[in-house]
């Protein structure tokens, strides 16, 4: 895109690092490190990442009568159906529910990944049809149902028992299931609201390994293996979810990332990571963010999530290295689509802007063309919230040319599901329909409404927007010494990770003379350069960056090490030039 007046300019400020905070951590930690957790206010009893830190399991609310419905079904041999939904969180949900299930000896357990372009999102009353025409008897939900009112009414009028797991907002009405677990119920004290589908999933399977032991009929000990290694599933679903990395989340990310450098990640996963080209032996979360959950996510926009779930849970490596492929090869479909649709969102980007003072940024975009594809939208609404700032809907055609579904993306302050709602309330806008949560929702609208909508919805993030921190502030970690910015500090700060939602990779800010630049592939910079207070040249690489820079300038970026060809060597990831 186009550097123009639409783009914000980014302010960088240093963290603060509370004394509270710094001081309560231990005195041998490595000053770097310390000052980095005290930044994002860890506090010492946060800073293990074993299973057994996990918040307790019977601290979620729900899980009593669900594993009661559970193990009714195991008993009586009944038919359960997974119905799961067509995001990464969703196939990771479902994959486990599925797997582990089976594996506790359930002998009759299928599921089902609803066509998002034919059913839309959620347990609907046309796929509790279809649901009861496959035989269920207990239909559970994964990753989606807290608000499927009709859906669930309409399953138990067909004879069929529902448990819905999900983490999502609930509205003011739940649904009348037998069961719900979703830590965001209203009166739930469970202590991390930031759990996504797949934790649930995986909280619901923990207790039901429990009451399974107690009636002897599975060893704890043999469901534990089985628990265990699905935290492979768990970690990729909750990287992929962007759900914040609190302390339980750590803990759950970590572990599958243990999991997978062991050597013991399950086939499609390893699949999946070698069609990316990455080493599973040496995972981070962030292949799961940027070169997993692409190539899962593609097939649920562009096709069916059924390929993406059978993958994870496929255990043949010959099958599921076909299967990743066909993901890899959906994938690329998407990334050449998504890059068309973001050209002529851009377009219409700069249309708007022409009509704005010098300099400002609208405080939402709504845009729309016809002939962008439903599944992509929210990667083009991710796009020009990134390019400005601000929160972005992308709308295209659905069901038929008079109805427009769109994917609303937001920023750190602004809960876009509440500026929905605002605009419902007003009655601004005829047949709106929405849900989501914070910093994503869905949106469906008539065609005829969206100039309504448009300066509805805008009026509604203007007055959260009145109130929030800028976003046009880049925040650091503060400056590396020359001996700090080394292969060992690297490592030191990848061994504190889990990075990521909300616990923020550490970024670093400096200045620094440019000794050399190379253009690669036209599109990025490999940099060649001189740490302000000296020391040995550094290399650097920063994407998606090809203007000519000064200089010296001030780069705030991320260290990270190097190891093309066999060496080692330190190398900064560059975030951000720092004008002069």
């Amino acid at each position: 895109m186009a550097r123009d007046s639409v783009i914000r300019h980014r302010e960088v400020r240093r963290r603060s690092v509370p004394a509270e905070y710094y001081d309560a951590l231990p005195d041998d930690m490595d000053p770097v490190l310390r000052r980095v957790y005290a930044a994002r206010q860890v506090r010492p009893g946060e800073l293990e990442t074993a299973l057994s830190c996990l918040l307790p399991v019977r601290s979620l609310g729900g899980l009593d009568p669900a594993v009661g419905l559970l193990c009714a079904a195991r008993s009586g041999g009944a038919s359960v159906l997974v119905v799961g939904d067509y995001d990464a969180d969703g196939a990771t949900a479902s994959a486990l529910m599925v797997d582990t299930l089976r594996r506790f000896g359930f002998p009759r357990v299928d599921y089902l990944v609803p066509n998002r372009f034919q059913f839309g999102y959620g347990l609907s009353p046309a796929i509790a049809e279809l649901a009861a025409a496959r035989g269920a008897a207990l239909l559970v939900t994964v990753d989606n149902g807290v608000n499927s009112f009709d859906g669930v009414k309409r399953a138990q009028e067909l004879g069929m028992r529902v448990l819905v797991t999900d983490h999502h907002l609930p509205g003011c009405l739940v649904p009348p299931a037998d069961a719900i677990v979703n830590p965001n119920l209203q009166g739930d004290g469970f202590a991390s609201k930031a759990l996504c589908g797949v934790g649930v999933v995986f909280y619901l399977m923990a207790a039901l390994a429990r009451e399974l032991d107690l009636r002897g009929q599975l060893p704890y000990e043999s469901a534990r293996g089985i628990l265990q290694a699905g935290l492979d599933l768990v970690a990729l679903g909750t990287v992929a979810d962007l759900v914040p990395l609190d302390h339980n989340n750590r803990i759950l990310v970590a572990e599958g990332l243990r999991r997978l450098r062991s050597g013991r990640g399950r086939a499609g996963i390893v699949a999946l990571f070698r069609v990316a080209g990455r080493n599973p032996t040496a995972a981070h979360a962030a292949d799961f963010g940027f070169a997993i959950a692409p190539r899962l996510n593609a097939a649920g926009r562009l096709t069916d999530m059924s390929l993406g779930v059978e993958c994870l849970l496929a255990e043949d490596p010959g099958r599921a290295a076909r299967l990743a492929a066909e993901l890899d090869s959906l994938n690329s479909q998407r990334r050449e689509l998504q890059s068309r649709m973001t050209e002529e969102a851009e377009r219409h980007l700069r249309a708007l802007s022409a009509s704005l003072d010098a300099g400002r940024v609208a405080p939402a975009s709504c845009l729309f063309d016809p002939a962008w594809h439903e599944g992509i939208v929210g990667l083009v609404a991710s796009r020009i919230r990134e390019r400005t700032g601000r929160p972005a809907i992308a709308f295209a055609r659905s069901e038929g040319r008079d109805v427009i579904k769109g994917s609303a993306r937001s920023v750190p302050g602004v809960h876009v599901r509440d500026a929905l709602a605002l605009v419902a309330a007003r009655g601004e806008v005829e047949g709106l329909e929405f849900g989501g949560h914070a910093m994503a929702a869905g949106v469906r609208i008539p065609m005829a409404g969206l100039e309504r909508f448009t300066a509805a919805f805008s009026a509604a993030i203007s007055v959260q927007l009145a109130l929030a921190e800028p976003d046009d502030i880049l925040w650091t970690d503060g400056p590396l010494d020359p001996d700090q910015c080394s292969v060992e500090m690297a490592d030191r700060l990848q061994l504190a990770s889990p990075w990521g939602q909300a616990f923020p990779e550490p970024l670093f800010h400096n200045r620094f003379e440019i000794v050399d630049r190379v253009v690669l592939k036209g599109s990025h910079l490999r940099l060649v350069l001189t740490h302000e207070h000296g020391g040995e040249p550094i290399e650097a690489i920063a994407f998606n960056e090809t203007r000519e820079l000064p200089g010296h300038a001030g780069l705030v970026y991320r260290l990270g090490v190097n190891d093309f060809g066999g060496r080692r060597r330190r190398q900064l990831v560059v975030e951000h030039v720092q004008p002069e």
